[in-house]
């Protein structure tokens, strides 16, 4: 209940928060005892939103949120929804008690100091699914029983903070992804994509229990993204007491997780290794490609086809990306659609097998490139070469912004590129596709060009090759040229490292900007110029006239 409120609430104090959270568990011990009671029939989010239009003087503090209040459910939530802000800049940050003082109150008033951590997390995270919370809350007890015992009880915490943060960042990011899939493509493809997901985890279980997962999955992030934390939190408790009543159909990697207190077993269940692939599992091409009469098992059913399908495919393959997955599979769908309607389908479809390993050829040499170019010539470089194809490709985005956007693709590079190769694609598909998803949002918001608009409205699974093969934006008209972007003054001498570097990156897309024909040999001199005008005007006495002459 806090966390629903803290969500919605996001300015309001933690006591203020705690009378309307003690309202809510009042009226929960009443329904216990009263169920037909007309207040205990309203669905939960109605319930909360009830609570929130009450609060006294909510314009005060809300301004034209509070006009929500006058909309009707489901419109009502999604106005609340709606006035969510992603990174709240009107909470102060987190300020850690003294060690000291952080151990005895862990001692003393246990419940009040997990409360104001719960609460901290959720305000500044609105869109932090409520298990997660719940399970950084678990890390956060752990840290202090391990750092309370610590000789240096400060450095200890700072690391384990560190970690927590990190967790908390990237579980937001998966969940909104998810979320704005789940939105933007429907449940069709959420739930191809998270069936591919659970039979490369799960390979040993059977497709019945992997699809009956996803559909309750489906449920749980229906109400997860709507904001109904408290449902979203009790089905999912759910589902991982039905995975851990049989843990070995899932898999033997799931065992441990259900042995730890209900709070952390989500997320470790999540978090849990894939299991071992069966072995001798038959080849796929004999089932689906050298079977004769595959039509007739497509065409009554296409769906649970296609999904059985995917779960045989996924299960033999945890080296390859969901997306890459669901691309093989939309591939065998189109051609069974077309072959299907032909006088001799099986000759028709015969050639499948060398059709869909252009889709995995195609991926696996976008990785290879990448991860050399890395490896060959460092972060540095890479990322250049990043900013570069993608100012061509959109050079109407921000510089600010292309620069964000390259230094997330480098970081998914550096990420995914020293994992085992049979991690690598996986990997670096699936956090660029989230970077992609990002730059689609912002693309519905602001939009770019022609290209970008296309790519973003193909297919979930063909989004990333779709980007990749985007060529250079012939549409586009460079503005006319502008000194002042080009100006340089003391302040590159005594930037940072960093700052030096961030310069010059920005330089490079206002020059690509201006000239997007610019051959990789014109950007490379130009580029060295820059760095040797630095070096050179640094050491001079009249700095501002050197950069003027040069």
């Amino acid at each position: 209940s806090m966390i629903t409120f803290a969500q919605y609430l996001q300015r309001c104090s933690y006591e203020g928060l705690s009378k309307l959270v003690k309202d809510v568990v009042d009226l929960a011990h009443k329904c216990v005892a009263h169920e037909d009671d007309p207040e205990c029939t309203k669905p939960l989010p109605s319930i909360f939103l009830d609570e929130i239009c009450q609060v006294e003087k909510l314009r005060d503090s809300y301004g034209a949120m509070a006009d929500c209040c006058s909309k009707t459910d489901p419109e009502r939530n999604e106005c609340f929804l709606s006035f969510k802000v992603h990174h709240p800049d009107f909470i102060e940050p987190y300020q850690r008690p003294a060690s000291d003082v952080i151990c005895k109150d862990y001692q003393d008033n246990r419940v009040s100091l997990l409360g104001h951590f719960v609460y901290s997390v959720a305000r500044r995270n609105p869109f932090l699914y409520a298990p997660a919370i719940l399970g950084l809350a678990a890390d956060y007890e752990h840290s202090l029983q391990t750092c309370c015992k610590a000789e240096d009880v400060g450095a200890c915490l700072d690391e384990r903070a560190t970690v927590i943060k990190e967790k908390a960042k990237k579980i937001s990011v998966k969940h909104q992804y998810t979320c704005g899939i789940l939105k933007k493509y429907g449940e069709r493809v959420f739930q191809a994509d998270k069936l591919a997901r659970l039979s490369q985890k799960y390979p040993k279980a059977p497709f019945s229990e992997l699809r009956k997962l996803v559909g309750d999955l489906k449920g749980i992030y229906k109400e997860c993204c709507e904001g109904d934390m408290v449902e979203c939190m009790d089905d999912r408790a759910e589902v991982v007491n039905y995975m851990c009543s049989k843990p070995d159909v899932f898999s033997s990697k799931i065992q441990g997780c259900c042995d730890k207190p209900i709070v952390e077993r989500s997320q470790c269940i999540m978090e849990a290794a894939f299991d071992d692939k069966p072995e001798d599992l038959p080849s796929l091409v004999e089932r689906y490609v050298h079977e004769k009469e595959v039509c007739k098992q497509f065409e009554p059913d296409h769906t649970l086809f296609m999904a059985e399908f995917v779960y045989e495919y996924g299960r033999r393959h945890p080296e390859y990306s969901t997306q890459l997955i669901l691309r093989v599979a939309k591939g065998f769908e189109d051609l069974l659609t077309k072959c299907c309607k032909t006088d001799n389908p099986a000759e028709c479809y015969g050639h499948a097998d060398e059709e869909l390993k252009k889709h995995i050829k195609e991926t696996e040499e976008v990785v290879k490139v990448n991860c050399d170019l890395l490896a060959d010539h460092g972060e540095k470089d890479f990322l250049k070469a990043i900013l570069i194809r993608y100012t061509k490709k959109m050079p109407q985005v921000s510089t600010d912004t292309l620069l964000e956007i390259g230094k997330k693709m480098t970081a998914v590079g550096v990420k995914c590129c020293k994992l085992p190769q049979a991690e690598r694609l996986p990997c670096s598909e699936g956090y660029l596709s989230i970077v992609i998803e990002d730059m689609c949002r912002k693309h519905e918001a602001t939009p770019v060009n022609d290209q970008v608009a296309h790519c973003c409205s193909d297919s979930y699974s063909h989004r990333r090759p779709c980007f990749t093969a985007m060529g250079t934006d012939e549409k586009y008209v460079p503005p006319p040229f502008n000194p002042d972007m080009f100006s340089f003054d003391e302040k590159l001498c005594t930037a940072t490292p960093a700052e030096q570097e961030a310069g010059q990156m920005k330089l490079l897309i206002n020059l690509i900007k201006r000239k997007p024909q610019m051959t990789e040999e014109q950007i490379k001199t130009i580029s060295d110029g820059f760095t040797a005008m630095v070096d050179k005007c640094c050491k001079q006495t009249d700095i501002e006239t050197c950069f003027g002459e040069e």
